[in-house]
């Protein structure tokens, strides 16, 4: 079964999460980003989710987990929480 590890920092705006994926673009940390500005109690771990499986995710996140490229930031993403940044830190398919 496809498994895969991820972070993600979670805002109320649209506007944010561009905001914060052009500081990660520019060179900023994303850990620090997310303990600075995620609304998920992940956020404190630097908003690292762990290891979980392909649909234990909302559909929205799930696609987008499955699809991108390891390393990557991909976002905003939009859920029903919020807006997302995401970037996969390992994928077993």
């Amino acid at each position: 079964m496809s498994s895969a590890r991820a972070r993600h920092i979670l805002v109320e705006t649209e506007a944010q999460c561009l905001e914060l994926k052009q500081k990660i673009e520019g060179g900023a940390n994303f850990a620090d980003l997310a303990r600075q500005h995620s609304k998920c109690p992940s956020g404190q771990s630097g908003g690292d989710l762990g290891q979980f499986g392909r649909g234990q995710m909302v559909p929205e996140f799930d696609k987008v987990v499955f699809s991108a490229d390891v390393g990557s930031v991909e976002g905003p993403v939009k859920t029903q929480f919020g807006f997302h940044l995401l970037e996969v830190t390992d994928r077993v398919d």
